[in-house]
């Protein structure tokens, strides 16, 4: 599914515990290109967290019928795009839609727009401890919670205990879809501790009993993936039939974004990911293939 935006279109299984450890390691991606984008051989890809995980496999399995090497490194999905503008890298991975201003710098410097490919769907999934026994939110429970209002589980059903909420930083594409459409704009509680990347916000909450996190479905081991229900009505979980359905209320695309229509090996990788082969991929690692 491949969209070309400008100025009038512009919108604001689980995972392997093996892929997890890699995660969280650092060890996703093939590390940081030192050759310039667009180079005969490379294709270099830089931005989301949420699918690098995605990203490294299909790479994986791409490079072993291609010449080419892909090079994709996480950061943010904002990250991810300035890389783009900036022409230092030739795709970047984003979990939200490009924004207006980011399509503008792109018309300004190329003089042609910014080409948006979906790739997969994610459920933005809400993690919290093995111990807790909260087994659904809803979502204005969620925006409470996120924004300070609510601060101790009792308040939503849990144990007395105080809620330790963990979030992505403010370049993740996560931290920007959540705070639109849960939060519905309002700022984070100022506790809400920034991780680095979403293994990081898996980890913590394994280890903390009173953790609250949110990320990309793919992420979610050792940890209680919460059902999540929309103005208090029946509760999903971020399963394949409840995003396609849009029961589960906070589910959304991920995309590979491209200066102009994709061309040679970005062409090439990206119509290996939208072949039956890489959405196999996308199912193999947590994420869910294009309807």
């Amino acid at each position: 599914m491949v969209r070309i935006l400008n100025a009038n279109n512009v919108k604001g299984k689980k995972m392997k515990r093996k892929l997890f450890s890699m995660a969280l390691a650092g060890t996703l991606g093939f590390g940081v290109s030192a050759l310039p984008a667009q180079a005969s051989d490379t294709l270099t890809i830089k931005g989301s967290d949420t699918m690098i995980i995605m990203i490294q496999r299909e790479a994986e399995e791409f490079m072993k019928g291609s010449k080419i090497i892909v090079q994709a490194t996480g950061g943010g999905s904002g990250t991810g795009i300035s890389a783009l503008i900036n022409g230092t890298s030739d795709i970047a991975m984003a979990s939200r839609p490009m924004k207006k201003k980011e399509f503008k710098q792109i018309k300004k410097k190329y003089h042609t727009d910014a080409v948006e490919t979906a790739t997969a769907l994610d459920g933005i999934t809400i993690y919290i401890n093995e111990k807790n026994r909260v087994k659904s939110l809803s979502t204005a429970q969620l925006k409470d919670i996120y924004t300070g209002k609510v601060n101790n589980w009792k308040e939503v059903g849990g144990s007395d205990a105080k809620i330790i909420r963990y979030c992505r930083e403010n370049n993740s594409g996560t931290y920007a879809f959540l705070k639109e459409h849960v939060l519905k704009k309002e700022d984070y509680a100022a506790d809400c501790a920034a991780m680095p990347g979403t293994a990081s916000v898996v980890n913590a909450v394994s280890k903390d009993v009173g953790g609250i996190g949110y990320g990309g479905a793919a992420y979610a081991a050792g940890v209680i993936k919460l059902l999540v229900s929309k103005d208090g009505g029946k509760a999903y979980g971020p399963e394949m039939k409840n995003i396609v359905s849009g029961d589960y209320p906070i589910s959304r695309k991920l995309y590979l974004y491209t200066i102009g229509a994709p061309q040679a090996n970005a062409k090439a990788f990206i119509d290996f990911v939208l072949s039956p082969k890489g959405q196999k991929i996308v199912e193999q690692v947590g994420y869910f293939p294009l309807p």
